[in-house]
């Protein structure tokens, strides 16, 4: 059987990071890593958890169903979605498993799944929630022309009167299910005059039913759903009412069961994003193998850490650039990790 580490890094990270339902200035995931090369990352949410002992735990319950495999192939990438522990465990391992195809068979990660190459990657900027004054700063001085701003917070309607002289910049929303059904529809109309046509997770998912009737006639403005999207099930019970799905590894499982939400979106002709948590470019690396399958990328998480601690997907400003050395995933810069080991 070859060799899986589990390792807690605590990432500093640039500037601490605000939700409406949680924050942080530094981030502790796990790194999964077999035969001292192949990576994964398991990165749980700033609020909704689980703590790193439950990942720990799960990870591995997952290690030992790998301890009985002869052979590592695809149908241990379907054995691991079939686990019964957290996505964001399964997300790890299978991100693991799938570097390391690639690395025994000389595929790129993608070729193993069949998926097309990634091009064209243009990733938001995330802004997140301060004071308005602060947020409209950030805003106007960022050098990416893509940003998403965190709301759903009591200070939303002062930052909006902010927003009406930002310049060049394209502006999308997410309010993290911040607001009720009458602060939506208000926000999303005022939204729309700003020029906003992506605004995610409106309200909680209770009342998602609500959204079509909360945008009214701004039907350029597109609602994506986030919470609560975990599998291709879950899209089937709310896909009549959103405009389109960010799906995140952390909550999928992993990019089998994520290619599955991303396939039955397009087939009902809605925009898929692809999102992340505050995780590398490890953690980020599944969503950029199957990235060819997305409208919308969010994939900034290396870019509010202090430190990326992965080698091999590389960021242009707001363009994400894969090297031709990807073949077995993201290789891990060692001496940085070593500093933010957490014993």
């Amino acid at each position: 059987m070859s060799r899986v580490q589990t390792i807690r890094v605590s990432l500093p990270l640039k500037h601490k990071f605000v939700v409406s339902k949680g924050e942080t200035e530094r981030k502790t995931n796990l790194l999964t890593i077999l035969d001292n090369r192949y990576s994964g990352e398991a990165a749980s949410s700033v609020f909704y958890g689980p703590n790193v002992e439950e990942l720990e735990a799960d990870i591995l319950s997952g290690v030992e169903m790998l301890q009985q495999q002869k052979n590592f192939s695809i149908r241990t990438l379907h054995a691991i979605d079939k686990l019964t522990i957290s996505p964001i465990a399964r997300s790890a391992l299978m991100a693991m498993i799938l570097n390391y195809l690639s690395g025994k068979r000389n595929l790129y990660p993608w070729e193993v799944l069949k998926l097309g190459a990634p091009v064209g990657i243009r990733s938001s900027m995330t802004v997140s929630i301060d004071e308005p004054a602060e947020m409209a700063a950030a805003i106007r001085e960022s050098s990416y022309p893509i940003i998403k701003i965190k709301m759903g917070a009591n200070s939303d309607r002062e930052l909006l009167d902010l927003l009406e002289d930002i310049g060049d910049k394209e502006l999308r929303v997410d309010a993290n299910g911040g607001w009720d059904c009458e602060t939506a529809e208000e926000m999303i109309y005022r939204l729309s005059k700003l020029g906003v046509r992506v605004i995610e997770q409106p309200t909680d998912l209770e009342h998602i039913a609500d959204w079509p009737y909360l945008k009214g006639k701004n039907d350029e403005v597109e609602l994506i759903v986030d919470e609560g999207l975990e599998t291709v099930k879950d899209f089937a019970r709310v896909h009549d009412y959103c405009d389109g799905v960010n799906i995140k590894m952390e909550k999928s499982g992993g990019i089998i069961e994520a290619v599955r939400i991303a396939k039955a979106a397009r087939r009902s002709e809605k925009k898929v994003m692809l999102g992340c948590m505050v995780e590398s470019s490890v953690g980020i690396a599944q969503s950029v193998y199957m990235s060819s399958l997305a409208d919308y990328h969010d994939l900034d998480g290396p870019l509010l850490l202090e430190s990326d601690i992965g080698m091999g997907i590389n960021y242009d400003r707001e363009t994400i650039h894969v090297d031709r050395e990807i073949i077995g995933g993201p290789a891990l810069k060692r001496d940085v990790v070593q500093n933010y080991i957490q014993d």
